[in-house]
């Protein structure tokens, strides 16, 4: 089996997402014997956004520079990727309400027609459901169901909205809330997420 293991904080070894999601890899691979696993840090090596030249570089018709032919290369590459893993990780940090932009870029790479959904007469239809996929996600204060700031946290909402879109409609979901708020907090909320992700199976 492969995996996919993609981390979005700008903390580096001061981030609890990054401590959660390489925990929930080292849990996977115990589990599963054999799993072959990639890794990519998306702050030490950001995926360009994408760019009109880009999408119209995919056109047969467009001549291509170096500079977009290594575009349209990082691109496939990302995209086959994760259309080749079978399990997915991510950490996810949530910054002014939503995802890193670093990981926004990596989602717009892999939400693409005709490879990961597709329109049909009936709507859109997720062509990557068959992945698992595990969101250890932190965030600095609390927005969990039926808290004030509920209505402002657009990060593991629209992941799931996206991941929805794609066929995945039941990414496994690992937070740590409130980890800015004070020390005491910060280490319970992620003694509590790691006590989760122990009980993580191979299926």
């Amino acid at each position: 089996m492969k995996l996919l293991h993609l981390d979005s904080s700008i903390l580096g070894e001061n981030s609890v997402s990054r401590a959660l999601s390489h925990a929930a890899v080292e849990r996977l691979k115990n589990e599963i014997p054999g799993l072959e696993v990639t890794y990519h840090d998306l702050v030490a090596n950001p995926i360009a956004h994408l760019t009109g030249r880009y999408l119209a570089g995919q056109s047969a018709d467009v001549q291509h520079d170096q500079a977009l032919q290594e575009d349209l290369s990082l691109g496939g590459r990302v995209l086959e990727e994760f259309l080749a893993a079978d399990i997915v990780v991510i950490g996810v940090a949530l910054y002014n309400f939503g995802v890193p932009s670093q990981l926004k870029a990596w989602i717009d790479r892999v939400t693409v027609a005709g490879k990961t959904f597709r329109y049909t007469e009936k709507g859109p239809e997720g062509l990557a459901g068959n992945k698992r996929v595990i969101l250890t996600v932190s965030r600095g204060g609390f927005y969990g169901p039926g808290t004030p700031a509920a209505p402002f946290e657009h990060a593991e909402h629209y992941l799931r909205a996206v991941l929805a879109f794609l066929g995945i409609t039941q990414p496994e979901v690992i937070v740590a809330e409130g980890v800015a708020t004070g020390a005491e907090q910060r280490e319970k909320a992620k003694q509590d997420a790691l006590a989760e992700i122990a009980t993580l199976k191979a299926a």
